[in-house]
Formats: C-alpha cells, structure tokens, sequence
C-alpha cells in the first residue's frame, strides 16, 4: 500500500498531458507546478496546468502533443506561453534560476509544489503537501507578496472556494499591514478574484476577512464611509454589518431560486453596493423619532456607477446591477399590506426577466437586517417575493398578447419617434396590471393619449 504522495503521483501520472510528455524527448527538464498539484491532492480533476521548463525548445513538445500553437503572454524577462484547447489551459514558463528558486517565489506553499517528470518525484521546498493536509493557506515569503499584492486577494479567493482552509493567522497580519499595496493593482485582476469570491458558498466568511483586514475599504473606500456613520450614529443595525450579512443567505436562495453564476454574481454586486447613498442621504425626525434615508437608491445607484466604471465591468452587468439597486425598495414597499395583484404584475413587469434577481436580493437584504430571523414583517416579504415568483412564472409560460404595434399607432396618428416606444410600454404595463385586456381597449388608450399630446402641445 502506497504512502499518500505515492497515490499523489500516480494521479499526476494518469493525467494524458503527462502520458504523453513521458514518451517524448526533451532538451531540458520539465516540471508540473502550481495549483494543478494542489487540485491532484483534493481529489479535483485540473483544467489548467502550469509547467517550468529549464529549456525554451521544449515548448515545441507541447505544441505537438496538442496540436496547436502556443501565444505568449507577459513582458521579458518573464514570459509565459499559453496553449489553450477546449477546456484545457496549458501555462509554459522558462525557468531562469533553478527549480527551488522558482517555487520560492510563488504565492502560497500550497502552489509551490512540482513534480519532476523526467525523475517521477515530487519537489515540496515549503511543505505545501503537509499544508493541503492541513487545509492552511500560508504564504510563502512576505516579499511575494509585496511583488505582487493582488496575491492577498488571491489568499481569500483560495479560502472561499476551497473547501475546508483556514488563513494562516501570519498571512491575516501581513494582509492588514499591506493592504494599500493592493491600489497597485490592475482593477482587471482585482475584479476577476472578486468575482470568484462573491459567488462561492463562503463569500460571507471571505467578506469578513476582508472587513478585518481592511482590504475591502481599500478596493471600496465607499463601503468605509458606511462604518464611519454607523460609528458615528451609533447604529445598532450597523448600514455595513447588514450589508455583508446578507451574503450569509446569497449561495442558498440563489440555489433555491436557480439562478445561474452570472446571475448570482450581479445580485452580489448589487448586494454590495445598495446602500452606499445612506452615507450621503442621513437625516433624523425629531419629532417622530426616526432616522430616514431619503431617495438612497438613487444616491447608491450613482455611488455603484463609479464603482462599477472604476472596476470595468461590462456594460450588461452595469445596467443590470444599477437596475437592481434603483428597485432594490420595490419588494418592500409593498409588503406592508397585502399586496394587490396590480402592485405585483407592476413589479414583474417593470424588472421583467431581472425579476427573480430583485427577489433574491430582497431576500438576502431582508434576512441581513433581520439577523436570519424570521419576524411578522420578513414573513410578509416573503409572502410578497413569493406572489412576484408565481406572476413571472405564469408570464413566462404563458406570456401576454401583443395587443398593438408601432404600424398601429403610426396608423393613428402618432410619429415615429421616442412616443411610439413610450406609449406601447404604458399599454404593456396597463396590460400586465390588468387594466387593458383587449386590443379595442389598447387602441382606445393610445387615441386617447395622443389627444392629450396634441392638447397639451396646442
């Protein structure tokens, strides 16, 4: 019977990328290194492999053994081949030093880790096997960090998704001390260890690492102008502490009401960012005693806007997560009585295929306020978020006649323009809320409307 490093390696050398190295001659020696390794020793199946190579010739044997040219990428002194087939991702680098020096360098010991192809033995100079055991992220060297400071981020990233590891308490401390290095960072990179971070099963624990550190108010400096006030005011539901709060709930309810990734990343955005106006929208009622934060959503809104145009997200996910936060109230709103069927089609219909992200993000905003506890005010939101699902179910499978069209309404009257699209929106909301039922009653609305124009505009 096998130690575990023998099962490790033979793992290694099922994979066919190896299979097929070991039947080729190389000018130098090869080396596995890095995460796929570590992926090996969880027991997961790596679609991206990275290789050192003490010979840059060698590059041509993966290109022949995978039938494709490789493309380079980063600047000399340092560069790395890529070769990318279907799924698989294929990193080549060109060792300058020797192999030690290389993983000496890395991130966390649990990526410096390589095995020797040509001698079919493992090379752990940091101990990162007995890491993986440990499930311990622990950083290599300080200075790696300071090479590169995105690798803080990256530490959490590994937290959040890999099942089971715990931060070195040293990593912590370096983290909290060089956290403002992390400006230095193309906002690209920092985006894409975000992502990752906000849609896995541990994006709460990851966001209080980052709370604890620091390292969120130096990518979201918006998000410390929330603890200051909550400081300041002496919030007992503190604006911030709920917001990351509801990310307790993301991963669940975004199951429950499956959503995809990309749909769940944009409401952890949205989650994020919709409250960062009450920074800006504080004001307190003498008389009656309450604190309100007037139009916040659009406030936050705006606040998102910058964020998001800083980050360069994509112009989809901007208008998506701004629509999300300008409606984030919506649900609310008309959950204090029983809502009218009316006020329910007016909501799917105003977020339309967003609708399930809306209620999903009411419901980890609700249960962030509420501490997870369910009351009589949360279970009438989610009576209403239930009645939203059940009217955009029923509208998907059986989506509402179109009643008119732009020919129509030009054959009225109406010119083409802004007007026509203006008042086919006003007949489909009429629609859905169950004012307007047939076509007669459509062209008599737009009738109608197009004389008031014609009134008003003399």
């Amino acid at each position: 019977m096998g130690t575990w490093q023998d099962k490790i390696k033979d793992k290694i050398k099922a994979i066919d990328i190896i299979k097929g190295l070991k039947n080729r001659q190389s000018k130098g020696d090869i080396y596995l290194v890095g995460g796929s390794i570590r992926e090996l020793c969880l027991s997961s199946m790596p679609k991206d492999y990275d290789f050192a190579l003490t010979h840059s010739a060698d590059i041509e044997i993966f290109e022949e053994l995978m039938g494709i040219n490789s493309f380079v990428l980063g600047k000399k002194p340092i560069q790395t081949h890529r070769i990318v087939k279907g799924s698989i991702n294929i990193d080549l680098t060109v060792i300058e030093k020797d192999l030690h020096d290389d993983l000496k360098r890395r991130d966390f010991s649990i990526n410096a880790i390589a095995y020797d192809i040509k001698r079919d033995t493992l090379i752990d100079p940091t101990e990162g096997l007995k890491d993986i055991k440990e499930r311990l992220i622990r950083y290599v060297k300080r200075e790696n960090l300071i090479d590169d400071p995105l690798r803080m981020l990256k530490a959490i990233r590994h937290f959040a998704t890999l099942k089971g590891f715990v931060i070195h308490e040293e990593l912590i401390l370096a983290i909290s001390e060089l956290k403002d290095l992390i400006d230095n960072v193309a906002k690209e990179r920092i985006k894409y260890e975000l992502d990752q971070i906000i849609v896995s099963s541990r994006a709460f624990d990851a966001l209080k690492i980052m709370e604890q550190t620091g390292l969120i108010f130096e990518i979201f400096p918006e998000l410390y102008e929330l603890r200051i006030m909550d400081i300041e005011k002496g919030f007992r539901l503190e604006t911030l502490g709920h917001t990351i709060d509801g990310f307790r709930y993301l991963h669940h309810y975004a199951s429950l009401y499956n959503l995809d990734q990309k749909a769940t990343l944009n409401v952890g955005y949205a989650l994020l960012f919709h409250d960062t106006g009450k920074a800006h929208t504080f004001s307190y009622d003498d008389n009656r005693n309450l604190v309100h934060f007037f139009y916040h959503e659009k406030f936050s809104e705006d606040i998102a806007m910058a964020i998001m145009e800083r980050l360069h997200f994509s112009t989809n996910d901007i208008r998506t997560i701004r629509s999300l936060i300008r409606n984030h109230m919506r649900i609310f709103l008309i959950s204090n009585q029983k809502p009218t069927e009316r006020a329910i089609r007016r909501v799917v219909f105003k977020m339309d295929n967003l609708t399930p992200l809306l209620v999903l993000l009411t419901v980890c905003d609700m249960y962030g306020s509420s501490g997870g506890e369910d009351n009589e005010s949360t279970e009438m939101v989610l009576a209403t978020c239930r009645e939203v699902m059940n009217t955009f179910e029923k509208l998907q499978e059986e989506p509402l006649p179109r009643l008119v069209t732009g020919y129509d309404l030009i054959y009225l009257g109406y010119k083409e323009g802004p007007s026509i699209g203006n008042c086919l929106s006003e007949i489909q909301e009429r629609q859905i809320s169950g004012e307007i039922l047939t076509r007669d009653e459509a062209l008599k609305y737009a009738r109608e409307r197009l004389k008031m124009h014609k009134e008003s505009h003399g």
